[in-house]
């Protein structure tokens, strides 16, 4: 179970150092979360939400129609959207038409200007979870956000550079080989076996955790 190995076995892998590295993603620099607009964590997050179970690049492709459709995403205007304006974005051309997505975007915010009235901003809110806890803020994402279950919540912590595993499908079949999970990674019991796991080896190796995810997730063919 020691990182080291795994390490090694991803270098092995992909074939040096340098590869490796050049796969690790990027992580918010000290002040970057608070920065961040509320708008834009509305944005990322419904983004994620329309990717999953879609053609991703087909989103991606659209996301500027997406913006100019949800007029840039101000969570005080979406959480008290009139229904007709979702009824609407329902038949809107511009964005992919799918009507329990669109109506996740006045959940979300409402969940987002609740805790940015209570820490400040959402982004100080992020910034202010501690990492080793990631699978309590997957939970509170759950409970409190619109289909944010799944990896929906954990791909939108990565984009906004905030610094946590994704549970991708070589990931948990890294984590089940390490035998550090035996649960299933959508239930509370699995969320936190990987949460143990990965703050073991961030003790251990001092990595963040996004680079002990995707090295991780390097060792699997």
């Amino acid at each position: 179970m020691s990182f080291s190995r795994i390490y090694e076995q991803a270098v092995l892998q992909k074939g040096g150092e340098s590869e490796v590295r050049a796969r690790l993603p990027s992580i918010a620099e000290p002040g970057e979360l608070e920065a961040l607009g509320d708008d834009r964590y509305l944005s990322e997050m419904t983004r994620c939400i329309f990717k999953a179970g879609f053609v991703w690049r087909v989103i991606e492709n659209k996301w500027p129609q997406f913006e100019a459709a949800f007029e840039g995403f101000v969570p005080l205007y979406w959480q008290q959207v009139p229904p007709e304006v979702l009824e609407q974005l329902a038949g809107d051309e511009r964005i992919v038409r799918n009507a329990q997505k669109i109506r996740t975007v006045p959940e979300n915010a409402r969940m987002i200007v609740d805790a940015s009235r209570e820490h400040g901003s959402f982004g100080k809110f992020l910034a202010d979870w501690p990492n080793s806890d990631q699978a309590g803020l997957l939970l509170w994402l759950k409970r409190n956000g619109a289909r944010l279950g799944g990896n929906s919540a954990q791909y939108f912590l990565r984009r906004v550079g905030w610094d946590g595993f994704i549970l991708s499908r070589d990931v948990i079949a890294a984590l089940h080989r390490e035998e550090v999970l035996d649960a299933s990674p959508t239930s509370k019991k699995g969320l936190m076996q990987a949460q143990e796991a990965f703050n073991q080896w961030h003790q251990e190796s001092g990595l963040p955790y996004s680079h002990l995810s995707k090295i991780l997730s390097l060792t699997v063919d």
